[in-house]
């Protein structure tokens, strides 16, 4: 099992505090730092500092980290045309000597969109643009060098793209699709995936999404996709510890304990085994409160090393 950190710093966070918290996690040992791409605040709330781009911060943090792995969780399709995005990504894996990780959604949070003047359309729309971007991405980078790549879709166009850059890995970096549909999201999963994502549900829905994306993966004939879920966690060395760092987290204590990562050490590594007897093989911890860098010190020592 792999623990992987996941930041959500359109809740408050400068790109000095990502970066003190991905150093600290790379040092620790954890295997990946991700955060969320959004550019508003979800829920009430202070909305200072203000937004900080994704693909900006994973840039700076590409070539201010050493060995530990980059990503989104997730990039909303609506945000970049798929040409862009393809290149930003690419540089970005280029500057990281391939550490990056894409993933790709559809976007959901219409707020934002209307306070940033990006298009929001209906959800099926939305998925049909996805399945295109998926589509252009892979062909963009995996298209060998010195020959084009064209496209001809509903929503997109590209004709006679050099297909340039290409990322450093090879043929392309891995790309991670989320999400508890039941029929569109498997399908893509299937189709595009390196890694299915399940975040912020029980364990008898994950087994239930986990249980639809194998039946899609051999429906299309595809065996090796990597099951992963994401968890908001509060791990503390005693009851005050742990209820302190589940408010911070906006959770009660109670609830977090049911339905994310919450409690001892030695509860937090019970129910990560519970997830990984599920098939799971990275489990992406959400931190909220980024100034508790005890927090990610008492998950290596006493977490990191029983899973």
């Amino acid at each position: 099992m792999k623990l992987r950190i996941f930041t959500e710093p359109q809740q408050g966070a400068t790109y000095e505090e990502l970066l003190t918290v991905a150093r600290t996690a790379e040092r620790l040992g954890f295997d990946a730092f991700f955060r969320s791409d959004h550019y508003m605040r979800i829920g009430p709330g202070d909305p200072g500092p203000g937004p900080t781009d994704a693909w900006t911060t994973l840039a700076g943090l590409a070539r201010e980290t050493s060995t530990i792995r980059l990503g989104t969780l997730v990039t909303p399709a609506t945000f970049r045309l798929p040409g862009p995005l393809a290149v930003s990504v690419a540089q970005v894996d280029q500057m990281s000597g391939g550490r990056i990780e894409l993933g790709l959604g559809t976007g959901w949070f219409d707020a934002e969109h209307t306070a940033y003047g990006i298009p929001f359309p209906p959800v099926s729309e939305r998925f049909a643009r996805f399945e295109e971007q998926l589509e252009i991405l892979v062909g963009l980078w995996t298209t060998p060098e010195g020959e084009t790549f064209s496209f001809e879709g509903a929503h997109y166009r590209l004709a006679d793209s050099p297909a340039l850059p290409k990322p450093a890995q090879r043929p392309r970096p891995p790309i991670i699709i989320g999400g508890f549909g039941a029929r569109r999201t498997p399908r893509l999963a299937a189709r595009f995936a390196d890694e299915y994502n399940l975040p912020f549900h029980t364990l008898a829905d994950t087994k239930l999404a986990f249980g639809r994306v194998r039946e899609a993966c051999e429906e299309h004939g595809r065996t090796g996709i990597v099951l992963s879920a994401a968890q908001t966690v509060a791990v503390g060395a005693d009851e005050g510890e742990v209820a302190r760092r589940a408010e911070a987290a906006g959770h009660d204590p109670a609830v977090l304990r049911e339905s994310g990562l919450a409690g001892t050490p030695a509860e937090v590594v019970d129910k990560i085994g519970e997830f990984a007897g599920l098939g799971a093989e990275r489990v992406y911890l959400q931190v909220m409160d980024l100034s508790d860098l005890d927090h990610l010190e008492l998950i290596a020592a006493e977490v990191l090393p029983h899973v």
